[in-house]
C-alpha cells in the first residue's frame, strides 16, 4: 500500500481487485435486498399481505380493493416524496444521471444515505404501481456502495471513481444476470478511464454480483425469449435488413418521443410548488390509467417495471395493432406522469417495454 496524499491513499491492483470484489458482494446482496422491499410493499398495498414473494414477470391479479386500487399509487408517491424530501434529494429521478453526476462533477462522491434512501423510495414507487424501472434504482444504489467503501478507505480520487462504476455495474449485472452487460454498461457511461487498473476491478465486481444474484434468483435470464429462426442466407432476404433499419427509425424517433415527454411532464409539474401535491396529481392519473386497463384488458398493463406485460408480447399473447399502440402511449404517458411529478425509478424498463411494442407492431 502506497500513500498518496494526507488524505487519500493509492492501493495497488491486488488490494483494490479484493475491494472490488467487495464492492461487488455488497452490491449483490443489496439488488437481493432491494427486491424483497419491492415484493413488501407491492403485496402490502395491492393485497394486504405481508409477503416476500413477487415475481415481476407474471401479471399482478385484481387487487380486492376495488376502484380504490387508483389511491395505492398515489399513498406509495407520498411515502417517496417524504423520504426524498426529508432525506436525500438526490434520490429522486432515473439514478442514472445523478450517478453520472457524481462521477463527472464531484470527484465520485455520493453520500452513504442516498444507498438506502433510493432502495426506500424506488420500493414503494415501484411496489406501488409507478411506472418506472428498477435498473435505475440499484445502479444509484451500487455506485453509493461502492462511493461509500471507497471513502471509508479514504482511496485516491480515480479509485474511487472506479468503485463507483464497479458498484453501478454491479447492479446491473445482479439484476438481469448479465455480468457482461453490467461490465460494458459501467465502461461505456461510467468510466472516464479504461485501462487495466479499471477494468479488472470493474469486471470482478460485476462477475461476483451475478454469482450472488445467481444464488437467490437463481440462473435464468429476466426474459423468456421464444426459439427463432435465423435470416435466410440468400440475396433476396435482404428486406429483412431494410426492415431492421425501419425499426432503427421508428426506435429512434420513439425514444426523442419519450425524452421529449419526460421533459415536458417535468417542466409542467415543477409549476406546482407542494411536492406533495405535485406527486399526488401525477400518481392519481397514473392509477386511473391502471384501472381503466383493468376494466378493459383484465390487466393493469402499466403499472410498475412492466416486466409482465414485456413477457406477453414475446410470447405471442399480445398481437393486436392498435392496443400495443394504445399500451406504446399509456406507458409513455405514466411514465412522464410517474417521473415528472417525482417519483424515484429508473426508464430502462419502460424504455425496453415501448420498444417490444414497436417491433411486434412492426412486424403486423
Amino acid at each position: 500500500m502506497v500513500e498518496a496524499t494526507p488524505d487519500h491513499r493509492s492501493i495497488n491492483l491486488f488490494g483494490f481487485s479484493l475491494i472490488a470484489i467487495g464492492v461487488g458482494i455488497v452490491t449483490g446482496f443489496g439488488a437481493i435486498i432491494f427486491r424483497i422491499l419491492i415484493s413488501l410493499v407491492h403485496n402490502a398495498l395491492f393485497f394486504g399481505q405481508l409477503s416476500p414473494f413477487y415475481d415481476a414477470n407474471v401479471y399482478t391479479p385484481s387487487s380486492p380493493w376495488g376502484p380504490l386500487v387508483i389511491l395505492i399509487p398515489v399513498v406509495g408517491g407520498m411515502v417517496v416524496v417524504f423520504l426524498v424530501q426529508t432525506f436525500a434529494p438526490e434520490a429522486r429521478g432515473h439514478g442514472v444521471p445523478e450517478v453520472m453526476d457524481a462521477i463527472f462533477y464531484n470527484e465520485g462522491r455520493i453520500r452513504p444515505i442516498v444507498a438506502a434512501v433510493k432502495s426506500l423510495a424506488s420500493a414503494f414507487a415501484i411496489g406501488s404501481g409507478s411506472a418506472v424501472g428498477r435498473e435505475g434504482p440499484i445502479i444509484q444504489i451500487g455506485a453509493s456502495l461502492g462511493s461509500s467503501i471507497a471513502q471509508a478507505i479514504r482511496l485516491e480520487i480515480w479509485q474511487r471513481i472506479t468503485l463507483v462504476a464497479a458498484g453501478a455495474g454491479a447492479g446491473i449485472a445482479a439484476t438481469f444476470n448479465t455480468p457482461i452487460g453490467g461490465v460494458i454498461f459501467a465502461i461505456e457511461l461510467m468510466m472516464p478511464e479504461f485501462s487495466t487498473r479499471t477494468f479488472l476491478p470493474v469486471a470482478l465486481a460485476t462477475g461476483t454480483a451475478t454469482f450472488i444474484g445467481r444464488l437467490f434468483f437463481g440462473p435464468r435470464p429476466a426474459f423468456h425469449v421464444p426459439p427463432v429462426g435465423s435470416v435466410p442466407d440468400h440475396p433476396s432476404a435482404a428486406y429483412v435488413l431494410v426492415l431492421y433499419a425501419i425499426l432503427g427509425v421508428i426506435s429512434g424517433l420513439g425514444a426523442s418521443g419519450f425524452i421529449r415527454g419526460l421533459h415536458f411532464a417535468e417542466e409542467k409539474f415543477d409549476r406546482i410548488r407542494n411536492p406533495y401535491l405535485r406527486h399526488a396529481i401525477g400518481m392519481g392519473a397514473v392509477g386511473a390509467t391502471m384501472y381503466a386497463f383493468l376494466r378493459f384488458s383484465g390487466h393493469y398493463q402499466i403499472d410498475g417495471v412492466g416486466y409482465a406485460t414485456i413477457q406477453d408480447v414475446l410470447l405471442g399473447g399480445l398481437a393486436s395493432g392498435p392496443f400495443l399502440a394504445l399500451l406504446f402511449a399509456s406507458k409513455l404517458t405514466a411514465t412522464s406522469l410517474s417521473l415528472g411529478s417525482g417519483s424515484s425509478g429508473g426508464i430502462f424498463s419502460p424504455s425496453l417495454y415501448m420498444a417490444r411494442r414497436l417491433v411486434v407492431l412492426l412486424e403486423r
